[in-house]
């Protein structure tokens, strides 16, 4: 898979492409409410893509309940997909996922919890930051 080309935009073509909920969240590293997201539970077969610049994140099969609130998975679609960044907000030590292409936030990723799946991560992402793509890939 080749990473697609970076993705610069000014702030105020930002603000003029997303809703304002999607660009507290992406732009601003924002969280939506917990058990609120649209894609929280969903089940759907298919492939998630960054909200703003389109480019791949994951798919739904490394999607699990993890019952946090927020669509869980245990891995990126590719690594070379979302860029880590070590979050010192809030006065804790957490990891950041960002899109490679676009730098939104995503959300988190959490390690050792104990989740019994393939790499003991919770990548922990907002349903906002996301677009479903059912039956894709």
């Amino acid at each position: 898979m080749s990473t697609p080309a970076k993705v610069v935009k000014s702030e105020e073509q930002w603000k003029a492409e997303l809703a304002p909920a999607e660009y507290r969240v992406l732009r601003e590293s924002g969280t939506e409410r917990a058990f609120t997201g649209e894609y929280t539970d969903t089940t759907t077969t298919g492939v998630y893509y960054c909200r703003a610049c389109g480019s791949e994140l994951f798919r739904s099969d490394t999607k699990f309940p993890s019952h946090c609130g927020w669509p869980s998975f245990y891995a990126p679609s590719d690594s070379d997909n979302v860029t880590l960044v070590t979050d010192r907000s809030f006065g804790t030590v957490r990891t950041e996922a960002r899109c490679a292409t676009c730098d939104s936030h995503l959300g988190h990723v959490f390690t050792g919890e104990g989740y019994k799946n393939p790499t003991d991560e919770r990548w922990c992402i907002n349903s906002i930051a996301l677009r479903l793509e059912p039956n894709a890939g």
